[in-house]
């Protein structure tokens, strides 16, 4: 008889377990992160845009909580990407350049990812499945715990790179297998990367006398990677998910469209943008949605993407890796709360790596920003640093570097506290 209650009991314990654990998998939201690619911080109507047309963009600040004053640490995409994946800075993931070294392996740069707490890998012990999509550098997609993915090897993500511009449809399918399970979606579309080719019918929106054509078809470019993220976001909608879902948007790096005449192959990016420590390279509008859980809002705090990885593993209920350095910022935009920072810092990188493994010797600069003031320092001692008044002077044309050395100094020694470069 005993034994029969004491299995009446385990059995009984055993069903509670796994209805509490049900019940916690349901109540998990599931996560949705919309990577842009090349896309600069000014090109969106939400962030004040008078030509480029993001109607669909619009609309999701409008239900989000927005920061027009987020930050990637570095304005290179692989090394960004990384960083989105991870919660870590490139000299804590070490995957700082695009490309390895000349006669080494890329498959050589995967272990990388492999040994990071990469968002996929650390969601799935909580039940996510996830998808990858577009933009993904590190080989196989199950390299940063994918369970499944479009990406298996190459440079930037092989066949993952149809998404958005070619079809949607894997995500539409993904979606249909997995209804009732928390998942994770990845979309980082190579979009509005170059190259610059998009649909006549969107040319014709900003073609106009006096523009280059160079301007028209990344204008044009921005709008159809906003037709894109519409699309998604009504897949969402139409399977009854956005309730319960957290939307992340940010962009991986900036873009100023050259003016100079065409090159060969791509790149035709302003100096002061992509790859570089101004603005123009590594400030993007983040956004959170998440219905009945975050306010409609817009803050002027100061955030990083480092910040992502931390926020989104505390909505799915797991405390972030002590690695990360980033905030959960979560109970700060819930309570509308000030942030608990004054500061962001970020690194930038060499394309093509020296070495693999160390960071400083690919280093080309660092730089802070504490409030409206921005210090941008050289890894080269020859070359000078860089100050700027962020509120007066928003596309860093003026260095008060030489009328201002307190602040220099100041900002300079927060850097070395943060990391030294080496």
């Amino acid at each position: 008889m005993k034994r029969i209650s004491d299995h009446l009991l385990l059995t009984l314990f055993a069903s509670v377990w796994l209805w509490n654990t049900a019940v916690i998998a349901s109540e998990r939201p599931n996560i949705v992160m919309i990577v842009g690619d090349d896309m600069g911080w000014t090109d969106f109507g939400f962030m004040g845009s008078k030509i480029v047309h993001t109607p669909n963009l619009d609309k999701l600040a409008g239900e989000s909580t927005l920061f027009p004053n987020g930050y990637v640490p570095t304005s290179l995409c692989r090394a960004s990407l990384a960083t989105l994946l991870t919660g870590l800075y490139g000299h804590q993931h070490q995957i700082c350049c695009n490309d390895p070294p000349e006669g080494v392996n890329r498959a050589e740069m995967n272990p990388f990812m492999r040994r990071a707490p990469a968002l996929p890998r650390l969601l799935s012990s909580l039940g996510y499945v996830s998808l990858q999509t577009g933009k993904f550098w590190e080989g196989h997609y199950v390299n940063a715990g994918f369970t499944e993915g479009m990406t298996v090897k190459g440079r930037h993500g092989d066949d993952g790179l149809v998404i958005g511009r070619t079809t949607m449809k894997p995500i539409e399918e993904f979606l249909d297998r997995h209804k009732g399970e928390p998942f994770f979606l990845w979309y980082a579309p190579m979009m509005p990367h170059e190259p610059h080719n998009p649909p006549d019918r969107l040319l014709a929106h900003y073609k106009q006398e006096g523009r280059p054509l160079a301007l028209v078809r990344y204008y044009a470019m921005c709008e159809w990677f906003d037709e894109t993220c519409g699309e998604l976001l009504r897949s969402l909608e139409k399977r009854g998910l956005s309730g319960n879902t957290l939307v992340v948007f940010v962009v991986d790096n900036g873009w100023i469209q050259s003016m100079e005449p065409p090159k060969k192959g791509m790149n035709h990016f302003d100096p002061k943008s992509k790859r570089s420590p101004y603005d123009g390279g590594v400030r993007t509008p983040i956004l959170f949605r998440w219905p009945g859980k975050i306010p409609v809002a817009r803050r002027n705090d100061l955030i990083s993407t480092i910040d992502l990885a931390p926020t989104m593993l505390a909505a799915a209920g797991m405390t972030p890796p002590p690695s990360m350095q980033g905030i959960n910022l979560l109970p700060f935009i819930k309570e509308a709360k000030p942030i608990d920072r004054d500061a962001v810092f970020g690194e930038i990188f060499v394309h093509t790596c020296v070495k693999l493994g160390h960071p400083g010797l690919n280093l080309t600069h660092r730089w802070v920003r504490e409030g409206d003031w921005k210090l941008i320092v050289p890894a080269d001692s020859n070359s000078k640093p860089e100050l700027f008044n962020l509120s007066d002077d928003p596309h860093e044309k003026a260095n008060l570097a030489s009328d201002r050395p307190e602040q220099v100094t100041k900002l300079n020694d927060r850097l070395k506290e943060w990391w030294n470069g080496h």
